[in-house]
């Protein structure tokens, strides 16, 4: 584990372990590198790497203005210039497929293909209702033990998890204080990525068409509230060579680690090896 400072002076958290095709993996709005830890272990032929964002996990809290898509894409480009690699696969769970095909639309070159977990060009209404429900404020659990029961209730797009994997969550992206459990990351990305509806839901079809040409992959949740069937079908018609598979018992996000996931991102590893 290790940190580099951006030309803003913001210290960034990121991990780089194994050898082989690098892979940039990007998390989603307010999760940060954990979010692959599942699928982590099954990509060892891979040179991991993984980043967070300014404001989340073990990265500096910085001005929330700079809490923004493009600001975040310059992040993960400043990383790959520290590490010395010119281009990179990247794989984006939520906001961080939005940033690889912010990245594919600017700076092609720096890429070698993309996976997006459960994002599309458009986001469904009900996901975006259900982002600013949470985004940037305390959950009312106040131990792991009450939120780990609460996510097995409220998280109704995924079935056959096991307590466990709730557990693990609730510990992911939750801090355990005297007075209860809060949030991992700044508060004030609610205000950051609030202040301009381009921050969180931007015209992005110019951006998927920018991926022509890259290895590309997508990943659906089959009960996803974020990226309708009728997005996914139209990203197919566009691009008919991407890889696609529907995640069944899950929603937003898919975990990654399950079977169908990890053969579509094996896959589409294949397609730069």
């Amino acid at each position: 584990m290790s940190n580099f400072t951006n030309a803003d002076g913001i210290s960034l958290h990121y991990t780089d372990e194994g050898e082989g095709l690098p892979v940039l993996c990007l998390a989603g709005l307010t999760r940060n590198s954990s979010d692959f830890d599942y699928v982590a272990p099954h990509l060892n032929e891979v040179r991991l790497i993984r980043m967070d964002y300014r404001g989340r996990g073990q990265s500096d809290w910085a001005d929330p203005s700079t809490y923004t898509l493009p600001q975040e894409g310059q992040d993960a480009l400043a990383l790959l210039d520290h590490l010395g690699i010119p281009k990179a696969a990247i794989l984006g769970t939520s906001r961080g497929g939005i940033i690889a095909m912010g990245l594919a639309a600017t700076v092609k070159d720096r890429l070698l293909g993309v996976c997006l977990n459960d994002i599309g060009p458009e986001i469904a209404e009900t996901g975006l209702d259900a982002i600013k429900n949470y985004l940037g404020r305390r959950p009312a659990f106040k131990t792991y033990e009450e939120a780990t029961a609460q996510r097995a209730k409220l998280m109704a797009g995924f079935e056959d998890v096991p307590e466990s994997r709730w557990r693990e969550e609730a510990e992911k992206h939750y801090v355990e204080k005297p007075d209860g459990l809060d949030i991992n990351y700044d508060p004030k990305l609610r205000e950051g990525v609030l202040s301009g509806p381009q921050n969180l839901n931007p015209d992005l079809w110019p951006f998927f068409d920018a991926l022509e040409g890259l290895p590309l992959a997508l990943l659906r949740g089959a009960n996803s509230d974020l990226l309708t069937r009728e997005t996914t079908a139209e990203m197919e018609r566009r691009r008919p060579d991407m890889l696609s598979v529907e995640v069944q018992g899950r929603g937003h996000v898919p975990f990654l680690d399950e079977p169908e996931s990890l053969l579509t991102i094996k896959a589409w590893l294949g397609e730069m090896q």
